[in-house]
């Protein structure tokens, strides 16, 4: 046996166990790292107004700490004010549940020529199998839905702390980050940092003014048919809809629909088709356009980010993929040579001269039928 074998099977069984243990450590961590991803572009959303603010003489972690404060009040009476106004209308459906059932009674008895009661049905659902089920599975499924509820508030604790950390010490942070590298490589950090901040900014914009613009239209919608809260429904069609991806236009347009069932069951009808129109126009022509000019990416590479994004990180991925990929697009433009495009018609999606000076298709044919014997003598 040669003497170098036993040490590269060794080195070899070593590298496999490292590469394992680091694939082992990953994947556990997994959730702390997509954790600590939001907590970063969420500092970087915040940037712009604590700098402003530490600018003014205020101490950095005092404006983070007011910055912070400020969305959670907003946040928390937002809230507050939403589930004040849900637990209302709750209410409000199931004392007229009664009232509900008759009506649609009615309508059936009447269009089927049936002969429903009110008091059968209600016998058959409190005796049915499918209810005493429902409730066993519901109250099997009370400590899970406790769990997941502690688990997400964990995970936003978590969020906010690292957020908050990176923001108040984001001068720390970069400084500790340079010191480590070459002075010309400090400055592409710092200069890929200061896009990020521009780019994360640029795309929270777009994302509120299409909120901005959600939150009116719906607005003005419930209002014309009379629901209530219609200006707190607005705003929740408008901050959901553009802030939760993926399944945030299913649940921003479900709670105007239940509330309008309590005015009228068609009125949720019209919402639901005024929603599906809207989540067409905004999809196609008004988000492609606006994200592209905030965020100066095309729009199918915004699209087309949204979807790796997702499948990448699913909604983290889709929230963070724009602003990502708009920060990786601007820096690395500064290391792609461009070169003076030669003044060609074909550039600008013309033909060329040279392939047009022959005759047509239809030109030629024309020839040679005319030059067929009698062909000239019909004409």
């Amino acid at each position: 046996m040669p003497r170098w074998l036993p040490r590269a099977m060794v080195l070899a069984l070593a590298l496999v166990a490292a590469f394992q243990l680091g694939s082992w450590a990953f994947h556990q961590l997994t959730g702390l790292l997509i954790n600590i991803l939001i907590a970063f572009f969420l500092a970087l959303a915040v940037e712009p107004a604590v700098s402003r603010m530490s600018a003014r003489g205020m101490r950095r972690g005092l404006a983070t700490f007011l910055v912070f404060l400020g969305l959670t009040v907003a946040v928390a009476g937002f809230v507050t004010l939403l589930g004040s106004m849900l637990a209302g209308q709750i209410v409000k459906m199931i004392e007229g549940f009664p009232e509900y059932l008759d009506s649609l009674i009615h309508w059936i008895n009447q269009t089927f020529h049936t002969h429903l009661k009110r008091v059968d049905i209600q016998e058959g659902l409190l005796h049915s199998d499918w209810l005493r089920k429902y409730v066993q599975n519901s109250a099997a499924g009370v400590l899970d839905v406790s769990t997941q509820v502690l688990g997400g508030l964990f995970q936003l604790l978590t969020v906010a702390l690292f957020s908050f950390y990176f923001a108040a010490d984001g001068p720390r942070l970069r400084r500790a980050l340079c010191s480590v590298l070459p002075p010309a490589r400090q400055a592409e950090v710092l200069r890929a940092w200061e896009i990020a901040v521009d780019k994360t900014g640029g795309y929270l914009y777009s994302r509120g003014l299409m909120a901005l613009i959600s939150g009116v239209a719906h607005y003005i919608l419930l209002e014309v048919m009379g629901v209530p809260y219609a200006p707190v429904l607005g705003v929740w069609v408008g901050l959901v809809s553009q802030f939760l991806p993926t399944i945030g236009t299913y649940l921003a347009g479900a709670l105007p629909m239940l509330i309008a069932f309590t005015v009228n069951p068609w009125y949720a009808l019209w919402v639901l088709v005024f929603v599906v129109i809207y989540q067409q126009f905004e999809n196609y022509m008004l988000q492609p356009k606006l994200t592209a000019k905030t965020v100066d990416i095309h729009p199918a590479v915004a699209f087309g980010s949204v979807i790796a994004g997702t499948a990448l990180l699913g909604a983290v991925g889709a929230l963070i993929a724009i602003p990502a990929v708009a920060t990786l697009q601007a820096f690395l433009g500064a290391y792609v040579k461009r070169y003076a495009v030669t003044d060609d018609p074909r550039v600008h999606g013309h033909r060329s001269s040279r392939s047009r000076s022959g005759p047509g298709a239809l030109a030629r044919v024309r020839q040679r039928w005319a030059s067929r014997p009698g062909g000239q003598s019909r004409s």
